[in-house]
């Protein structure tokens, strides 16, 4: 398995998009991944939150990465965040 590396960009949103390094890793060796802009990939999961978030309480986290699969590693550009 290859290691998973988080960009700057990727890792300066953890505490603001509110993600983990272990659900972006979940994420990425569990859901499908599919094409995303620019020639990267991307791949969502659903997480049970149940919890408030920006005080509104939501049920589901969707964790959204979009990466690059390197030979030696995959490189998570940026992650998206959504709350349902």
């Amino acid at each position: 398995m290859k290691p998973i590396r988080l960009t700057r960009h990727a890792g300066g949103y953890l505490a603001s998009r509110g993600f983990t390094i272990a659900e972006v890793e979940e994420a990425i060796h569990a859901a499908p991944w599919g094409p995303a802009d620019l020639g990267r990939l991307e791949c969502r999961k659903d997480f049970p939150f149940n919890a408030e978030w920006n005080g509104q309480p939501y049920a589901t986290k969707q964790v959204r990465p979009v990466f690059v699969d390197e030979p030696d590693e995959i490189v998570v550009i940026t992650v998206y965040t959504y709350y349902f």
